[in-house]
């Protein structure tokens, strides 16, 4: 019996003490719990936070450039510099929340320091693209607004982002180009300068005179109001066709004014030359005979003088008729 009471001892301590540990263990989880529960209700703040103070920064900072006179009439810098402070703002606010959870930023940024080389050679071409947006925002050879060529590409640029460059063509579609292609290639910006050449080629007949040709050209250039008086409208032959002699014409105008002067001036010209009688010849087809066959035009072509040498006559014609 005696021997029986210490077991007995033993066995109510080693309860006491399990039971202990258990309680330890449950307060010390609860305490986790609350903490956990306490810091992922702060990170949801912060990450609120940072989401609004992201828009806020943004709209100050877009604020404040458009003040200064070099980024005022700019959007490309001023829409790529909003877009990186933004970024920026995010970064910093994942950091505190990946903080406030108990996660070691220095642990991941060691981990990503060893695989940067992975991760470089995975998004080398995404990496390329965002080096070239930061080039063509340092060189600047287009804006927002202008009209460029990239790979005979055109349209107007409406955007320049970190990692590609939007368009918008005369048919309205919307065109995205990576940046690390634009900068590869060639551009030609259509809009960068203040004047634009306008040059338009007229064939005329061989029997024809061509300083009235020219003539005719260059006056209906300077009758035009778009076109400038500095450069002056030049024409001069510039090739001997098969069957037809090249006259060129070239007008400078304000760039804004390009599509529409050309048009103007193409319709012109040809109106013009028609009014002098000048003849602009085009490729004709003729029958070729066997034998002894006559050679027959398969289309006969007459001028607007012959026309109306043909109405005249008919009405003349039929005048008589009535007469008789």
């Amino acid at each position: 019996m005696s021997i029986r009471i210490p077991i007995l001892n033993d066995s109510l301590a080693a309860g006491e003490k399990a039971t202990a540990v258990d309680a330890a263990m449950i307060a010390k989880l609860t305490d986790m719990a609350g903490d956990l529960a306490v810091n992922l209700v702060i990170a949801l703040v912060i990450l609120a936070a940072t989401i609004l103070l992201s828009r806020w920064v943004a709209g100050v900072t877009r604020r404040m450039l458009s003040r200064v006179r070099g980024f005022r009439h700019d959007q490309t810098v001023l829409s790529f510099v909003v877009q990186v402070v933004r970024v920026v703002v995010y970064i910093v606010g994942l950091i505190a929340v990946l903080q406030r959870l108990g996660v070691q930023t220095t642990s991941i940024i060691a981990v990503l320091g060893a695989a940067s080389l992975a991760v470089g050679l995975a998004l080398q071409g995404t990496l390329s693209n965002v080096a070239a947006g930061v080039l063509l925002l340092v060189l600047r050879p287009y804006k927002v607004g202008d009209v460029i060529d990239i790979g005979g590409v055109a349209g107007s640029v409406q955007r320049l982002d970190l990692f590609t460059t939007q368009m918008s063509n005369a048919n309205n579609h919307k065109i995205v180009v990576p940046n690390a292609k634009v900068l590869g290639d060639v551009i030609l910006n259509l809009s960068g300068q203040k004047t634009r050449r306008v040059e338009i080629n007229f064939t005329v007949g061989y029997g024809e005179d061509l300083n009235a040709a020219r003539a005719v050209l260059a006056g209906v250039a300077e009758a035009h109001e778009k076109v400038l008086d500095d450069p002056a409208p030049w024409t001069g032959v510039t090739g001997l066709l098969d069957s037809a002699v090249q006259i060129t014409l070239q007008a400078w105008v304000k760039s804004d004014d390009w599509w529409q002067t050309q048009a103007d001036l193409m319709q012109g010209g040809k109106e013009a030359i028609d009014a002098a009688g000048i003849e602009i010849p085009f490729p004709h087809q003729v029958a070729v005979p066997y034998g002894d066959e006559d050679v027959m035009p398969v289309v006969t072509v007459r001028t607007v003088e012959q026309k109306r040498k043909g109405v005249r006559a008919g009405t003349d014609a039929a005048a008589d008729t009535e007469e008789g």
